[in-house]
């Protein structure tokens, strides 16, 4: 897409040199960066002033929180107990180990973009830039309509989990379902800095929980626990460490460990939302490689040795997490987790562990609101969707955005009556299983053509702030992985003898998003004729001025001591 504009209509900033774009006594982006930034990206500072604008109101330790614990949601702690009983324990290790490494793959990719570029939206905006308008179009409602989606979802596990305890469940799963919808839309309308703090909060608490686990699950599997049973890696001779999956022998241990990769890639979903909240992020040029790099370590210790631990605490035979997944159990009665730790004979823990499992899914509903919601104002931005979506409050706040994408969350009270409204609503998710992963192969794609139109260009990437290393291999390496899960993610419905285990409706469950994505791809593809785009024409440009200019205004942090340093470090 081509919005580069002549020199007359562009806003000047070389005349400009002393123009305080960030307030020094407050050190936030002053009224006048908002409208310089709006001004450059719609052509005229009277449009900005028309619209409003977003603010740049994400501190950095909002934004370093955000890439450590954003978007954890159930998946880690619920949904990882079904891939354990399906593969077992090194399967477990082994498929969470290898999609990880291609999501950090990834995240380099869009690193390097969303620190050149960081625009609210991000993701549609490169692919509409760098690669096709159409492609833009389809990336932008696919990842609207999951992000709404999987708000619903999340608010729907959270209202399930809360039933956990006793005496929550003669209540009508209703009223959690409003009180929680009511919560995430106060912390997403009034001002990006209250979204920002319930999320620092939010990732504080998971980030706390996670690394409190795993120093329990290293004691208890050393024999700390009250009944001082040594466990070891008992569970990986017996049981066994890869169990069979829809076939038996080294296919059905190979399938089993493929089924895992699947699981991994729909627990690591919304990774990506450190770029979408790019566009709002203090001095992103610092804050937002930093958080990149943060999510190395999320991978590692959250997922990577989340996975070892829960291998090495549980059985992947357990009876107690076997019933509890039959059943459907409520919360944390089904969490490898709180199993783990009932065996290991600790009782009090189970209910803080389901307390951090409903502040995770509720988090995970106030992030994938925000992140709808920008995707929505990126699509307005790029002329994909109606203008009146541009406007913002007075606190840069898109708030029909946000009033639309929040009001999809009213299809959440579908799953409260069981029957015809349970199974609607059961179709809804499923239209989303494979929209993250369309997401990371888009990004992939746009990066790579963003690298080329960097070569056409002639901008040397030694110069830039953020250099993703390897590439474009890199971006390469990891299209490919996600493309191959999309097109095996399904692979359980076609083995077994005699087609056993064919499923209609499975079977749409795995593979509707793929029609979705093309037909979105193709409406815009016929109705506006797009183009593939030359990367000697990316527009790589637009905007990136005002960025420019806010740069060195910055204030400049200083520790004063030790605990300073190492805050500093962390945040």
């Amino acid at each position: 897409m081509s919005n580069e504009r002549s020199d007359s209509e562009a806003p000047d900033y070389d005349s400009h040199g002393h123009a305080t774009y960030i307030d020094p006594t407050t050190g936030m982006e002053s009224k006048a960066g908002v409208l310089n930034e709006a001004g450059e990206l719609y052509g005229n500072i009277e449009t900005a002033e028309e619209y409003g604008y977003v603010t740049r109101g994400l501190k950095s330790r909002h934004i370093q929180f955000i890439a450590l614990g954003g978007t954890i949601g159930t998946g880690l702690f619920l949904g990882i107990g079904s891939a354990l009983t399906r593969a077992g324990p090194l399967s477990v290790l082994l498929g969470y180990t290898f999609t990880g490494i291609a999501i950090f793959a990834m995240m380099q990719c869009l690193g390097e973009m969303a620190t050149w570029l960081p625009l609210p939206g991000a993701i549609p905006q490169f692919c509409a830039r760098y690669v096709d308008e159409a492609l833009g179009f389809a990336v932008g409602w696919n990842n609207w309509y999951a992000s709404a989606i999987t708000l619903c979802a999340e608010i729907s596990a959270a209202s399930i989990v809360i039933q956990y305890w006793p005496g929550a469940d003669h209540i009508s799963v209703a009223v959690w379902i409003s009180i929680i919808i009511v919560l995430v839309l106060c912390l997403n309308i009034f001002a990006i800095q209250i979204y920002g703090e319930a999320e620092f909060i939010f990732a504080s608490i998971k980030i706390i929980t996670i690394v409190g686990l795993l120093i329990m699950a290293f004691i208890v599997d050393l024999g700390g626990s009250p009944n001082h049973d040594r466990l070891g890696f008992r569970y990986w001779k017996h049981p066994g460490a890869m169990k069979e999956y829809a076939s038996t022998g080294n296919t059905g241990r190979f399938l089993g460990l493929f089924s895992v990769l699947v699981n991994a890639a729909f627990s690591y979903g919304g990774v990506e939302l450190v770029a979408v909240a790019a566009g709002e992020a203090e001095n992103p040029r610092k804050n937002i490689p930093k958080a990149v790099r943060r999510v190395f370590w999320r991978i590692l210790f959250f997922y990577v040795l989340g996975s070892l631990a829960i291998g090495v605490l549980v059985a992947s035979n357990d009876p107690h997490l076997l019933s509890a997944q039959k059943a459907g159990a409520a919360g944390a009665a089904r969490s490898p987790w709180v199993v783990g730790i009932q065996n290991a004979g600790i009782k009090v823990l189970p209910s803080i562990i389901n307390a951090v499992i409903l502040t995770s899914a509720s988090s995970s509903a106030n992030a994938f609101l925000y992140t709808g919601s920008r995707y929505l104002f990126a699509l307005a931005q790029n002329k994909q969707a109606p203008r009146f979506l541009l406007h913002c409050s007075k606190a840069g706040v898109p708030y029909y955005c946000v009033a639309i994408t929040a009001s999809i969350s009213l299809l959440t009270y579908l799953s409260v009556k069981k029957g015809g409204p349970a199974v609607v609503f059961e179709w809804f998710q499923n239209l989303t299983t494979i929209a993250g992963l369309f997401t990371w192969c888009s990004i992939c794609i746009a990066y790579i053509q963003f690298h080329k139109a960097l070569e056409a260009q002639g901008v040397d990437r030694n110069t830039l702030i953020f250099k993703s290393k390897f590439q474009p291999y890199t971006a390469w390496l990891a299209f490919f992985y996600f493309a191959m899960i999309i097109i095996f993610n399904g692979f359980h419905v076609f083995v077994g003898s005699r087609h056993q285990n064919w499923n209609v409706t499975d079977f749409l469950a795995a593979y509707i998003g793929i029609p979705i994505f093309f037909v979105l791809y193709a409406f815009w593809k016929v109705l506006k004729r797009s183009k593939w785009i030359d990367p000697a024409d990316a527009d790589i440009s637009t905007g990136k001025a005002a960025l420019d200019a806010e740069d060195g205004q910055w204030p400049e942090q200083h520790p004063r001591n030790v605990f300073e340093k190492i805050w500093f470090w962390i945040a």
